[in-house]
């Protein structure tokens, strides 16, 4: 049976990772897979999902007004794909996951998207917003503050490094301008704790 999951967690918790090694698993199992990425990231080069381990992989793009439904159909069209794979999933458009959602249940095809599930400010992403209310399954991927509890939350780091409490939701970068954190480390990098 198809159904849309929702893999989520902070930076570098190993997301990208996770979906390459699933990818890999059904096509060595001889399946076909299908992937795609936010067309704006493209710190591993234009339509590639990669790793900070070194894996990577090509894969189609989406941006925030495509019909995900239509794309999906018509990759269908041209065979059979046992399951969907989306990187960066918090940057879909809430009308996209339900596209998605659809294509699950009309089109019968298991989805997995990866992705963060909150922002620098500890908000909610609307793609992760979607996913958390509409998905079948969730499964956090954990990761490691510096003190060793689980990281929940993270920081945009500024050119000082310092945390920045404000800015644009989206800029994209790796561990120069993130770090993750549990929530207290959040809290005190972000002068939210007294």
């Amino acid at each position: 049976m198809a159904k849309l999951y929702f893999h989520y967690s902070t930076m570098n918790a190993g997301k990208s990772t996770a979906l390459l090694q699933a990818s890999h698993n059904y096509r060595e199992g001889g399946m076909v897979t299908y992937l795609i990425t936010a067309r704006f990231d493209h710190r591993a080069g234009q339509g590639r999902i990669a790793s900070r381990i070194g894996i990577g992989e090509d894969a189609d793009t989406f941006d925030p007004t495509e019909d995900l439904f239509a794309k999906i159909k018509a990759r269908l069209a041209q065979g059979p794909v046992a399951c969907i794979f989306i990187d960066e999933s918090q940057f879909l458009s809430k009308p996209q996951v339900w596209q998605l959602a659809r294509a699950v249940d009309d089109l019968r095809v298991p989805i997995m998207c990866y992705g963060l599930r909150v922002d620098f400010r500890g908000d909610l992403f609307p793609g992760s917003a979607a996913l958390l209310a509409w998905a079948d399954e969730m499964r956090e991927v954990r990761t490691i503050c510096h003190c060793g509890k689980k990281a929940t939350m993270v920081v945009r780091k500024g050119p000082d490094g310092r945390a920045l409490k404000d800015g644009e939701q989206v800029v994209i970068g790796g561990n120069e301008t993130y770090q993750s954190l549990c929530r207290r480390h959040w809290r005190e990098a972000t002068g939210d704790l007294s």
